[in-house]
């Protein structure tokens, strides 16, 4: 019986550890999230950045997929913002890079950035590059199943709730708003209007009353 244990020991301690070890590889993807969102959205996202090595990751650029703007960023105490923009200013990639010591061993960081997402329906890759304090890069590019994969958000086309059609309703009410103000400076220009004929016709009746009154004493 105990040789029998220790045959199945040999046999699978190896693919469990080769199982963990994969898992934890797994695990130490860059990430960025949410995983889904809106099309035409403002929204907020995060990059998480593990390390997978046993040196400290110093610097961390991502590409902005096509069609994702990027307006604004959360500062991290210890890292430093940069950007690379094409000729109409909109960011083709960004940068957060340590002042300090970087991402340790067994730490991960995160990064929290504002994007607009494009007004169509796709699928926004995530390309990452993370340097390591020793120079070496971990490409973040592949396709989903590859070693090294980026991450990807699935932009879906928006609800109700989203901020073109709260737009519209804006706009909407101004018009409503605006049709109610040019109604009461027409209702006013004819109350403004009829005030002389009042005011003659007052007279006119004065003058006759004054006239009869007048041939009556005579």
């Amino acid at each position: 019986m105990k040789r029998t244990v220790k045959k199945i020991s040999k046999l699978f301690l190896p693919t469990l550890l080769g199982l963990f070890l994969f898992s934890s590889v797994a695990s130490a993807h860059v990430t960025v999230v949410p995983k889904t969102s809106t099309t035409g959205a403002w929204e907020t996202y995060t990059v998480k950045v593990p390390v997978e090595k046993d040196v400290a990751t110093t610097k961390v650029t991502i590409k902005a997929p096509a069609g994702v703007e990027i307006k604004s960023y959360q500062p991290v105490p210890g890292w430093k913002y940069s950007d690379e923009k094409d000729a109409n200013g909109i960011v083709k990639s960004f940068t957060f890079e340590a002042t300090g010591e970087g991402i340790l061993q067994g730490q991960f960081q995160q990064f929290t950035f504002v994007g607009k997402n494009p007004e169509n329906a796709t699928k926004a890759a995530w390309d990452a590059f993370q340097y390591y304090k020793d120079g070496s890069i971990v490409e973040w590019t592949g396709d989903e199943g590859a070693d090294s994969p980026h991450s990807i958000t699935d932009i879906v086309a928006g609800t109700s709730t989203d901020g073109h059609d709260d737009k519209a309703k804006m706009e909407e009410t101004k018009k409503e708003e605006t049709k109610t103000e040019v109604s009461k400076t027409t209702d006013a220009d004819k109350s403004d209007s009829s005030l002389p004929l009042i005011i003659s016709a007052g007279a006119a009746l004065l003058s006759l009353i004054a006239l009869v009154l007048a041939f009556r004493k005579k």
